[in-house]
């Protein structure tokens, strides 16, 4: 018996189908990407003699597919291409290849995103090539950045054109590269979007409204970043972005909240009311009653007997120990508690056993904002391991049940973008990058700041939403002293049980540096505050001095950010910008650009521009696989300008 997925794999095929005579049939599926490219290095003879008199084999990559029907003594080859020819040619399978040549432009019609395999070529005889001598490639770094233009390896150069089947030996082909195409399929197919892409999430609406509206308009996702804002403005942006975009896809945070889970599940309630269909689960550190209700809201079986969750958890992770509950079915005691509290019915708890929490698990490593600063080419792998295995365990694939695994943090040029891309990430999520995008939604003073920013102009200090427990965020240090400030009040609440006990000349340094008011005016600002929000945590406070010094500290937390916002330049040194090193990453790379100045700067054309210079370094490492001598300024492309 053929094995079909062996051979998937060798033509670098995303999805194979073996059909025998009776009409029974078996099919394979894997990254694929390659398919044109191993065809003209290996050819289709000895693949066509391998099957069975009427078996049928289908190889197919986005775009194009390559049809083999056995027929006694010989073979059909048809190849087709979704926007191109059509190739058909009868093959001898007794004799040692195919017979005719084939126009060079041909295969040159798909859009296939993968480099071509290295080495030379041919099946049972080598592919030959005869060059149009005036398409000789004479400016090499232009042309591999010319992402439509297909180039044609030879012993004796590099063309656009010319015809396969005579002439001289092809070393092989560096294909065209779509950067719609880049990264997994099921991504893109699942959630609606025109390339893998997505900006993440930022914090207090910095991920605004207008963000995830003009991503949604360009086919791409964009995240709500409702951490940190009262129910009532969310709900505001929520209803403003479902008004603008309907049905297209759109994105809203959901933050873990230990400290006040109940803001959390209210969160969710709101989100299920407006129809909100996908959210980002951002800093979990164990599955919630919330999350869980959100995930298996509305899931059912379908006539065909897969089960649908209308609801998709982008899980944003950073440990393996916590990305695996993730990748594993809602736990069992917290599917019962839906069913008491009457969110599941016992129909749909049963379901709940058979899908994952979350099947797009976002790695997050050294990001902006909560971060456990984790390298991602450890984290990545790390983490597609731990998918493989989970996959294996629950029986995923029998069931069509596919996990992703996306890459986030550090990705701020096309340099990391395709390198994540090529440790085999299925999507990219940004987040400090777009902190300067026209739509963000934070002050010009900001972006000015951000736009600013080097690689090393980072710290890392107390996070206000887990001030008590110790978490950090990670900000902008580059003219803001909070990293600084804050971990001082940490320092301060890790060493006194009360503000009582602070020394009377460290409460002095505070209130005159830090708060610019009296311990007393904090407090009663923040008593009125959680009187309104949650009168119980005053009740505590009055307790316990520990706490009322928790919640008073935390003000001055959660005003640098606001201020930040809001921009008040004379709280600048205060300011509280959640920031990673791809900021300065990204600065470097668009430095006297057109990306350069802030009013160029919006989202979508952040993201294409990263996808395109991401593109065009797969046809560099296709190039170099090939044996081409690359030059070194290829590996570096500049931002592409729009092309809408």
């Amino acid at each position: 018996m053929l094995n079909l997925e062996q051979i998937r794999a060798t033509y670098g095929a995303e999805h194979g189908v073996l059909t025998n005579a009776d009409g029974s049939h078996r099919d394979a599926r894997g990254s694929g990407g390659n398919l044109v490219t191993a065809v003209e290095a290996r050819g289709v003879t000895d693949l066509a003699s391998s099957l069975a008199d009427g078996q049928t084999l289908v190889l197919s990559d986005p775009g194009v597919s390559l049809t083999l029907t056995r027929s006694g003594s010989s073979a059909r080859m048809r190849a087709a291409w979704d926007d191109g020819p059509t190739y058909e040619e009868r093959i001898d399978v007794v004799g040692s290849g195919a017979s005719a040549a084939m126009p060079a432009d041909a295969w040159s019609t798909s859009a296939v995103p993968s480099p071509p395999a290295s080495g030379p070529v041919g099946g049972t005889s080598q592919m030959l090539f005869a060059p149009d001598p005036s398409s000789a490639v004479s400016d090499l770094v232009s042309a591999l950045h010319d992402l439509s233009q297909p180039l044609y390896v030879t012993g004796s150069g590099v063309y656009a054109r010319g015809t396969l089947g005579a002439g001289e030996p092809l070393t092989g082909v560096v294909p065209p590269v779509e950067p719609t195409r880049l990264g997994a399929r099921s991504f893109r197919e699942t959630h609606g979007l025109k390339a893998a892409y997505v900006s993440g999430a930022m914090a207090g609406g910095i991920g605004s409204a207008d963000m995830v509206i003009a991503m949604g308009a360009a086919g791409l996702l964009g995240f709500y970043g409702a951490g940190g804002l009262p129910l009532d403005v969310v709900e505001r942006d929520v209803v403003r972005i479902k008004e603008r975009l309907g049905d297209t896809p759109a994105g809203f945070n959901l933050l873990h909240n230990p400290i006040e889970p109940s803001v959390e599940m209210k969160t969710v309630e709101m989100y299920i009311k407006h129809g909100c269909r996908a959210v980002s689960a951002s800093a979990f550190m164990t599955l919630t009653p919330a999350i869980v209700r959100y995930r298996l809201h509305g899931i059912r079986q379908q006539p065909d007997g897969s089960i649908h969750c209308p609801n998709a958890v982008f899980a944003k992770v950073s440990r393996a120990e916590v990305a695996e509950p993730f990748m594993r079915p809602a736990p069992q005691a917290l599917v019962e508690q839906c069913v008491r509290e009457g969110w599941l019915s016992a129909e749909q708890a049963a379901l709940a056993a058979k899908v994952p929490m979350a099947q797009d698990i976002t790695a997050e490593a050294d990001s902006g904002g909560h971060t456990d600063r984790r390298p991602l080419m450890v984290l990545l792998p790390t983490l597609q391991r731990l998918r493989a295995r989970v996959m294996r365990e629950e029986g995923y694939a029998q069931r069509g049940v596919e996990i992703r695994v996306g890459a986030a943090g550090g990705i701020g040029d096309p340099e990391s973008a395709y390198g994540a891309l090529a440790m085999g990430a299925d999507y990219l999520l940004t987040g400090s990058i777009n902190q300067a995008a026209v739509e963000a939604g934070t002050s010009p003073l900001v972006k000015e700041m951000v736009a600013a920013a080097g690689m090393a102009d980072v710290a890392t200090g107390p996070a206000p939403d887990m001030f008590e427990i110790g978490a950090h965020v990670q900000v902008l240090s580059r003219g803001s002293m909070y990293a600084q400030r804050a971990g001082r009040l940490y320092d301060l609440y890790k060493r006194f049980s009360s503000m009582d006990e602070i020394p009377a000349k460290d409460r002095e340094k505070i209130e005159k540096t830090i708060f610019k008011r009296s311990f007393d005016d904090v407090w009663d600002g923040t008593r009125t505050y959680w009187l309104e929000r949650d009168p119980s945590e005053v009740d505590r406070a009055e307790r316990d001095g520990r706490h009322k010094m928790a919640l008073t500290f935390r003000w001055y937390l959660g005003m640098t950010s606001r201020w930040a916002r809001l921009g008040e330049r004379e709280r600048k040194r205060d300011f509280q910008v959640w920031c990673g090193p791809s900021m300065g990453s990204f600065n470097d790379w668009v430095g006297g650009t057109w990306l350069d100045p802030l009013e160029s700067r919006g989202v979508v054309d952040i993201a294409w521009a990263m996808l395109r210079g991401a593109s065009a370094l797969r046809r560099v490492e296709s190039a170099r696989a090939l044996g081409v001598d690359v030059p070194v300024l290829a590996a570096h492309p500049s931002p592409a300008r729009p092309q809408e």
